[in-house]
């Protein structure tokens, strides 16, 4: 895990919003986040891989459940290892 990933998870939890990767970036650096969009993009596929975040077919990304648990501590980084 990475900063950006907590930054990510945390932005998506905080405003409760499903984006697409440009709009999450967008709003990211919006309220302050110095954040490039292929970071976004790749953060993004990183934690869809760990299950923490989910991707609709429309191409949105929301917090999953797993997401949730992890920011509030219930599980740990040693569960999402391959």
């Amino acid at each position: 895990m990475s900063l950006n990933d907590t930054v990510v998870l945390e932005f998506l939890h905080e405003h409760d919003l499903e984006l697409p990767p440009k709009a999450l970036w967008a709003n990211l650096n919006r309220h302050g986040h110095d954040i490039g969009y292929s970071t976004v993009q790749l953060r993004l596929s990183k934690l869809e891989d760990h299950d923490l975040v989910e991707k609709a077919e429309s191409g949105y990304y929301q917090l999953s459940g797993k997401g949730e648990q992890w920011l509030d501590d219930e599980i740990g980084i040693e569960e999402m290892e391959d």
